[in-house]
């Protein structure tokens, strides 16, 4: 038994083929869009109250290190804004053109969102050294005040995302902004500390690489993960080759052609097939066997699987629950 990949065009179809069947029952295991919108407006309204205020007090107390935390907090903003527009972008139903609805809008979103990261990472880098070479005078009283309570409004903001559905990359990418941001008030508090208690005014940029090396590690990992899914790579953990040999090793299966195994969405696999079946073999059984086999064993729901009768015989598939079919698989 042999396992291709690949996708081949053919002029005509094999004369036993079985009808197809899509495994997909249309249930969307993405975002929830209803209660993932309220928990994310809820951290939307917290991120951008406090926000407005970090302005007004790093203004006054001099301190660009509460500036940078309100930038951050800026993308936090945009970042939970994307989310909300793909949200309600990917709950539209597939209609014209987009077969599968616009579901990988929270993906073109989740990427936005890890780049976003580095960018600002790469902005606070500079800033941090900056600030290494010439610390500026800053009124740490004040400063430490405020990062303690933006400590608790990210505690708070970051507690409704994780609410919310972050098996969907859209989420996840907003939940990663709202923890660096945390993890840079904690650095701007601990800073703040050493300077109110020490003098020493470097204490901040310090803090700042320590915050921009969270940021970098995951803006990788979100640009990585959105880029697998954009490029239509198999789901991580799944092994396209060794999935096909477990299809193909199933009874009274020959040989699987033109496997494609890829992710529509976030948490949402799909997979195709042709799949060569024994001249005497119930091809619609073997359909079930593998589609089974796909669902519980790899929580592949979505599947289109072609069946057809290897060429050893002029196979007709009988149904023993309906009359000899001849069609070839259905598109989805």
């Amino acid at each position: 038994m042999t396992t291709h990949h690949g996708h081949d065009h053919k002029q005509g179809r094999a004369s036993g083929a079985c009808k197809g069947h899509d495994g997909h029952e249309g249930r969307s295991r993405g975002v929830t869009a209803g209660t993932d919108q309220r928990w994310l407006t809820a951290a939307l309204v917290l991120i951008t109250g406090f926000m407005a205020v970090e302005v007004v007090v790093g203004v006054i107390a001099n301190s660009t290190a509460l500036m940078a935390d309100a930038a951050h907090m800026l993308t936090d903003s945009a970042s939970i804004v994307l989310a909300l527009i793909a949200m309600r972008l990917a709950a539209r139903p597939a209609r014209g053109h987009f077969t599968f609805g616009l579901k990988r809008a929270e993906i073109l979103s989740a990427q936005a969102n890890g780049l976003t990261l580095l960018l600002l990472g790469a902005w606070l880098t500079y800033e941090a050294i900056g600030k290494l070479i010439a610390p500026p005078e800053v009124d740490g009283g004040l400063m430490l005040a405020t990062a303690l309570i933006g400590i608790v409004v990210n505690v708070v903001a970051g507690w409704c995302i994780s609410k919310a559905n972050r098996t969907s990359l859209n989420v996840e990418g907003a939940y990663q902004h709202i923890r660096n941001d945390l993890f840079a008030f904690i650095g701007t508090a601990v800073a703040a500390l050493v300077i109110v208690t020490t003098g020493f005014a470097r204490a901040d940029g310090v803090a700042t690489l320590v915050v921009v090396a969270l940021m970098v590690k995951a803006g990788l990992g979100l640009v990585r993960d959105s880029g697998r899914i954009l490029l239509e790579a198999a789901p991580a953990g799944t092994d396209p080759d060794a999935l096909g040999d477990l299809m193909a090793a199933r009874p009274h299966v020959v040989e699987i052609h033109d496997l494609h195994v890829w992710t529509i969405t976030s948490d949402q696999p799909a997979l195709s097939a042709h799949v060569m079946v024994e001249p005497d073999g119930d091809c619609h059984a073997v359909r079930r066997d593998l589609e089974h086999l796909l669902a519980e064993g790899h929580g592949i729901d979505h599947a289109t699987i072609q069946v057809d009768h290897a060429p050893a015989a002029e196979g007709h598939c009988r149904d023993p629950h309906g009359p000899v079919h001849r069609e070839t698989a259905h598109a989805n």
